[in-house]
């Protein structure tokens, strides 16, 4: 392990008289600092799906695109999981702050050098490097979580910081709108975004801190004695844990976990199948105009903020903790969106825009169910590898399939079979969660 990236050492105890309040401060700034630096990273992710239309003109075509924008869904997914391997065993201040300031670096380049858009075989090579530096935000952010926030509360928590997302990426559409108007050239709608995140790197580093007791506090567990159902929890659970027990005795093996990251792959499908391409739908098959396509592409980001509130709420609170029933819910009503959205007639765009903030409403509560779902299957030096194997399933496989699969059959056969295969992965996704549903009852039972 490279010596800047180990985690911080465990101080001397605070006095008991200071431990409350300094508790309370790090843990209002530990959050602001990874929800903002999550909403950073998503600046430069999804940038790159507003300049397609300006890269249509110039000639490629949306299969040419479609496989350039794979690059970032194919290291992102795999990077989720390695670097959160890495992360459960680093710094997250360190490290989550590089891998944003990596991806800036991308992003900017992209926009600044002609040479970075002269080929697809470019623009995947740049766009792949972009999504390994992109797999280094979530795993930290889940470490920090998972150490500063104690089981009961974190379904809650996790909720809010989950919409930072939703922020970042709905700031996209707003920022390239101003590029534009600023700089009269589509390039600006990447490097902008670019500078916009190097400075959050820079307030990661200022505000994000390790673990409770590397600053003299106690764990977060014995601080509110609220203590892991999951797994047997002690002391032990506090120390580093090597690769091989983390990848081989608490993810391999949990064959939970593997449903849900399996059904996390078609709930991906979804999500980017909508997102990524609704800049080139709604011009294309909806007479949408680039302004108007770029708002209906943020709306689409800040509905999900609601709609992730009132699903980790629902999860909580109505169904007990349960987080199949809530996720089983919300994809249906996501499948209603979607088939409205589709088969709207040209003309109706008010339609078109209420479907999409209805779909960016619903998808993103079972998004956020999955990574909890992820967290509470395993001990906290797991949680990054944990929550990054569902990210692997729903990157390289729901994500790389919506920008790949989806570009090829919309050249081929055109939008109604693009979002056939939409509402079936949703249909699948609603299945393979019902599984697991059926499945811990059974566990529960016996």
């Amino acid at each position: 392990m490279i010596g800047f990236l180990k985690p911080a050492p465990h101080r001397q105890p605070l006095p008991d008289n200071k431990i409350d309040s300094t508790y309370r401060r790090l843990r209002l700034q530990v959050f602001v600092g990874i929800f903002i630096g999550y909403a950073g990273y998503y600046l430069v992710r999804k940038n790159f799906s507003l300049a397609m239309p300006y890269l249509i003109d110039e000639g490629y075509s949306k299969t040419d695109l479609g496989l350039a924008l794979s690059g970032v869904s194919i290291a992102y997914g795999l990077s989720k999981f390695i670097m959160g391997n890495v992360s459960d065993r680093s710094n997250p201040r360190v490290f989550m702050a590089m891998g944003l300031f990596c991806s800036s670096l991308i992003m900017i380049f992209m926009g600044i050098v002609p040479f970075a858009t002269s080929s697809v075989t470019v623009m995947f090579t740049l766009l792949l490097m972009n999504g390994w530096f992109q797999g280094m935000g979530w795993p930290p952010s889940g470490r920090v979580m998972v150490h500063w926030f104690s089981l009961g509360e974190r379904g809650t928590k996790m909720a809010i910081w989950n919409v930072a997302h939703n922020i970042g990426g709905g700031m996209v559409g707003p920022i390239a709108i101003l590029a534009m108007a600023v700089f009269a050239d589509w390039h600006a709608i990447l490097y902008m975004h670019g500078f916009f995140a190097m400075a959050i790197a820079a307030f990661i580093l200022l505000t994000v801190r390790d673990t409770p007791q590397s600053m003299g506090l106690c764990s977060i567990e014995k601080h509110h004695n609220d203590y892991p159902k999951a797994y047997e929890y002690s002391e032990v659970q506090e120390k580093e844990l090597s690769a091989r027990a983390i990848f081989l005795e608490h993810v391999l093996n949990n064959r939970l976990l593997w449903t849900i990251a399996l059904a996390n792959a078609f709930v991906y499908f979804v999500r980017y199948g909508v997102l990524d391409w609704a800049p080139t739908y709604l011009a294309e098959a909806k007479a949408f105009s680039f302004a108007d396509s770029g708002w209906a592409y943020a709306y689409y980001e800040f509905a999900g903020i609601p709609g992730t509130l009132v699903c980790g709420w629902l999860s909580d609170k109505v169904f007990k903790g349960r987080r199949e029933p809530a996720s089983i819910l919300y994809l249906l009503l996501t499948l209603a969106c979607v088939l409205v959205y589709w088969k709207n007639p040209v003309g109706n765009p008010n339609i078109d825009v209420a479907m999409l903030i209805g779909i960016g409403f619903f998808v993103y509560g079972p998004i956020m169910l999955i990574g909890v779902h992820a967290l509470d299957l395993a001990p906290k030096k797991a949680a990054g590898t944990a929550a990054g194997f569902t990210g692997l399933f729903g990157y390289v496989g729901g994500a790389v399939a919506a920008n790949i699969v989806i570009g090829i059959v919309v050249d081929a056969a055109g939008w109604n079979a693009g979002f056939t295969l939409i509402a079936a992965a949703c249909g699948l996704a609603i299945g393979l969660i019902a599984l697991a549903w059926w499945a811990e009852q059974q566990a529960l039972e016996h």
